[in-house]
């Protein structure tokens, strides 16, 4: 389409993401302009229909940066309903077999129960959804529907970002009701997106802020939520586990939390550095569940709802520069998740603290924006969430550079010498890490039983995932010729496998001959194909406002 005129908003703040960093830091900024009596406007856009559609994760929550921002959160009914009330931690030796580890041999950082703070199962949505009624609350614009399209870069300053255009058919011509997307404009802007997002990757390249840095290291997170009988239900147990499925050259771990109101969270974390490209996270998940130690809790119960979404798991050894000049990278967008305790809310909502508190002082300063705010990093370097990653650098990168028992082994080792061990480092990224299809083991999946196992499409359709179809694709192929002349003789086109959405499919054109289709309805937005392509030949974009899965409370 030809450049269009473009109406333009200006605010003083522009957070792209209603995630728990993002509306942290909306928080607590307009926490301190009300104290100071001092007039400020912040926006939040967020491309999910609502607040908490796009949200998804474990989740077992650590209130410390919450009472930190609301120290009367039960008070303002924050949705923490279910303390963790007790650990089990499971190595699962075959299909039937599983070693339950005594509390001992635990590593200190899976711990959930006992010391000074009470940890919670929550629904990492719903806190969002609460987050967010605080922020608006307090003067907060909210819109939600709106992506966020291009960051505004000028002189080499980030001035805001466009909304992406309404109403563009998937020619790129506009329909009828087409209307271009606004400028936002702003002082300072923070970018909150989550996980790989699309405009962090662009900045992170842009400012080089990785630059000295290991390459930045990704799980797939797959998870669904069951209502199951009230016999079974015991609010506020928390099992982990790992082994198999997985075999030893593949890391990862899944976990089985109960909420409340009868209902079980169940997950399966896939690190994406692994190996063979007949791997397929969905249908691991899938069989994972037959196994008796998780078959004995969900038998009986019903799946309610399902998704999928990557997580930035690299810990300090990755973690980029989080300032440039007009902005900075907060939360899973930069990757503030602790890996080794399994949580990433409470240092995404520090981060976005750190971030609220560093755009304020500069602001009462007199700063008119546009300046690389260096005070962030002095501040966020002091804080107990930087500790935390400080503590667990090696987690990741041990268990990459020695295996899941090794590497665990020598985390629990490294954690008892209060992390005097050396730091190892993974310098491979993700996306490079496949053997050729012929190397490999193929791996043959079972068929769903339909009880405890589902296929792709029904577990798409429980994530109420909705795209308007006649609009661009929003996964983009550099080279669209090479999934089938390079990807699918070497690799036997993995994408097939890595989508948990079945978005991508090799099917034949009239001619017989293979084709790449690209179902992108499907997608959930989780950003593995972003990720773990091998050629890095996909990009993916945000679609049309409001696109994507309509998670309920995951």
């Amino acid at each position: 389409m030809e450049q269009v005129e473009r109406d333009a908003m200006e605010f003083d703040v522009v957070i792209v993401g209603a995630g728990p960093s993002g509306l942290s830091a909306a928080c607590r900024l307009m926490q301190q302009a009300g104290e100071a009596g001092r007039e400020l406007t912040v926006c939040v856009v967020e491309k999910g229909s609502e607040v908490g559609a796009h949200i998804l994760s474990g989740a077992i929550f650590e209130p410390r940066a919450l009472q930190e921002l609301f120290p009367d959160w039960k008070e303002r009914g924050a949705p923490l309903t279910t303390p963790a009330v007790r650990d089990e931690v499971y190595l699962l030796k075959d299909d039937t077999k599983a070693v339950k580890l005594p509390n001992a041999l635990v590593p200190p950082s899976m711990h959930n129960t006992g010391g000074d703070i009470t940890r919670y199962v929550i629904s990492a949505g719903n806190l969002c959804r609460w987050l967010a009624e605080q922020a608006e609350g307090l003067g907060v614009e909210i819109f939600p529907g709106f992506a966020a399209q291009e960051a505004i870069i000028e002189d080499g300053v980030v001035r805001g970002i466009v909304i992406g255009d309404m109403g563009v058919a998937a020619d790129g011509t506009p329909q009828d009701g087409y209307t271009p997307g606004m400028e936002l404009r702003a002082k300072y802007t923070l970018f909150a997106e989550g996980s790989r997002g699309h405009l962090g990757k662009r900045l992170i390249e842009r400012f080089k802020l990785d630059q000295g840095r290991d390459p930045q290291h990704y799980g797939i997170g797959l998870k669904e939520l069951w209502d199951i009988p009230a016999e079974k239900h015991q609010p506020g147990l928390i099992l982990h586990g790992s082994g198999w499925p997985l075999d030893k050259q593949t890391q990862g771990g899944w976990f089985l939390y109960h909420a409340e109101n009868r209902q079980v969270v169940v997950g399966l974390i896939v690190d994406l550095s692994y190996r063979n490209p007949w791997l397929s996270p969905f249908d691991e998940f899938q069989r994972l569940k037959h196994h008796p130690v998780l078959k004995h809790q969900l038998e009986g119960g019903e799946r309610v709802a399902y998704g999928a979404r990557a997580i930035t798991k690299g810990g300090l050894n990755c973690l980029p520069k989080m300032t440039f000049p007009g902005g900075l990278l907060i939360g899973c967008d930069a990757g503030t998740l602790n890996f080794a305790k399994i949580k990433g809310l409470h240092t995404a909502m520090k981060s976005g603290l750190v971030a609220g508190e560093t755009v304020f002082e500069a602001m009462i300063s007199g700063d008119e924006g546009g300046q690389e705010l260096s005070a962030f990093t002095a501040k966020w370097e002091r804080s107990w969430a930087h500790a935390e990653l400080e503590a667990s650098a090696s987690f990741g990168s041990a268990i990459h550079k020695y295996g899941t028992v090794l590497g665990g082994a020598y985390n629990f080792t490294n954690q008892l010498l209060g992390g005097r061990l050396p730091n190892p480092h993974d310098t491979t990224a993700d996306h490079a890490t496949l053997k050729p299809a012929g190397e490999c083991e193929k791996i043959v999946y079972p068929k769903p039983d339909g009880k405890l196992s589902f296929d792709k499409l029904s577990s798409v359709f429980l994530s109420n995932t909705n795209h308007e179809e006649n609009q661009p694709c929003h996964l983009r192929l550099t080279d669209p010729e090479l999934p089938i002349r390079e990807n699918l003789p070497r690799y036997a086109e993995p994408a097939q496998r890595y989508c948990p959405a079945g978005v991508y499919e090799v099917v034949e054109d009239d001619h017989g001959k293979p084709r790449f289709q690209i179902n992108f309805q499907n997608c959930v937005h989780c950003k593995t194909c972003d990720i773990k392509d091998p050629a890095q030949n996909i990009t993916w974009v945000a679609p049309e406002g409001g696109g994507g899965p309509n998670y309920p409370n995951m």
